[in-house]
């Protein structure tokens, strides 16, 4: 089956995101007591090829399995790209890698933002090279066959993760998180109040250790929520 592409999220949500990060993004799920399937967060196998790769855009879904890489192809070539995080749902296969260099120049030069697998990959230095992020379980050398050309822009699960073409799709070093595109808005709200939070601990990390090289009086270092929990 192969299904139109969902339209791009708002910039104003790709921007938003740009000034957080996976983590914080998952501490937003957490916060919004939200009820979505391991919160969101991809299994931890599932890491970029280079640390320092990110990669932040709407959902483009492909199902695929046995190490068949006909979908991709075809998800390259037939949909747009620009804006778009493809993200494929290979069943964890283990035995062949289901794409290379080629098809990942293929899908940068079509205006892709990067690639998710539950799979493997290979032509690592190559990647790096392209500059272009991909997500995966690691590296295979064996080469994917072409057989089926499985499901394009319908509902997937990868790596652990219901992706529903739409969705919100962000990796950074410490691997991948989808947010339904329902719960966006409320996700970017708390997301966006722990990154204050962060801002203000660094600053009193930086306070007290600055006053311990200067030998003046320490400031309180434990957060507030210790020291209540302490009280309690």
């Amino acid at each position: 089956m192969r299904n139109p592409s969902a339209p791009l999220l708002p910039e104003d949500v790709i921007r938003r995101c740009k000034k957080l990060s996976v983590a914080l993004l998952l501490d937003g799920v957490k916060a919004a007591k939200l009820d979505i399937p391991n919160e969101g967060c991809m299994d931890a196998q599932i890491m970029p090829v280079a640390r320092g790769m990110t990669v932040i855009g709407t959902a483009l879904t492909v199902e695929t399995q046995g190490g068949d890489n006909f979908p991709i192809h075809v998800a390259s070539y037939s949909q747009p790209g620009q804006g778009y995080v493809m993200v494929i749902d290979g069943k964890n296969n283990q035995e062949r890698a289901y794409f290379g260099d080629l098809i990942m120049g293929a899908c940068q030069a079509a205006g892709f933002e990067g690639m998710v697998v539950d799979g493997y990959t290979r032509d690592r230095d190559g990647n790096i090279a392209l500059n272009f992020p991909v997500y995966s379980r690691g590296f295979m050398p064996r080469g994917p066959i072409k057989n089926d050309s499985g499901n394009i822009n319908t509902p997937i699960t990868c790596a652990g993760v219901y992706v529903e073409p739409g969705d919100l799709v962000m990796g950074d070093s410490d691997g991948v998180c989808v947010i339904p595109r329902k719960y966006i808005e409320i996700v970017l709200l708390e997301s966006e109040k722990k990154l204050v939070y962060e801002s203000q601990r660094r600053k009193t990390v930086d306070d007290y250790r600055r006053a311990v090289a200067e030998h003046t009086p320490l400031p309180k270092l434990a957060p507030k929520w210790v020291l209540d929990m302490l009280e309690k």
